[in-house]
């Protein structure tokens, strides 16, 4: 028999805003779990007001030293996807090549007023064969999934988040 394999997720927010997730237990193991993490980062995001503009969010597996005992990773906002000061093409590549990158719409950024939105992008390595893989999920303040889609061989060029989260990775 088995072990169940379990993954928690945790928000962590700073003066009424998200600022990310700790992972807890176990690392996603592939496309299906990531999506379930997504779904329920979406339905966060959901909540009006607790995720102020479009953000994105950088998934590290490098704790900071004083983390919740548990913690496998965290997910931390890297900055905004859209706006002023929004993050740049390439302002994420001196960190080196994440485990994946997400982005969060808020209600109130994208047309479908009071769902939230979101992708997460696992960059792989085309040259070596390991092709990139996305997912994307939208849910309202109540929870509801109304959209949810996990695809393998992604190019990255072809969807408005997945071009913009790897052109944040690009030298």
């Amino acid at each position: 028999m088995t072990e169940l394999h379990r993954i928690g997720i945790a928000p962590v927010q700073a003066r009424g805003s998200l600022t990310g997730f700790l992972l807890l237990q176990n690392w996603p193991r592939d496309t299906v779990e990531w999506s379930k993490l997504l779904v329920l980062a979406v339905q966060v995001a959901a909540i009006p007001g607790f995720l102020p503009a479009s953000t994105v969010f950088l998934v590290q597996d490098e704790l900071p030293e004083l983390v919740y005992p548990g913690a496998v990773g965290v997910i931390v906002s890297a900055g905004h996807a859209v706006g002023e000061d929004a993050l740049a093409p390439g302002d994420l590549a001196e960190r080196g090549m994440p485990p994946a990158l997400v982005v969060l719409h808020p209600p109130q950024s994208i047309q479908d007023h009071g769902a939230a939105a979101g992708c997460v992008f696992l960059p792989g390595l085309p040259y070596l064969g390991l092709d990139h893989r996305a997912v994307w999920a939208n849910a309202d303040a109540e929870g509801r999934v109304s959209r949810l889609i996990t695809r393998g061989d992604v190019d990255p060029a072809e969807d408005p988040d997945t071009a913009a989260l790897a052109s944040l990775l690009a030298a």
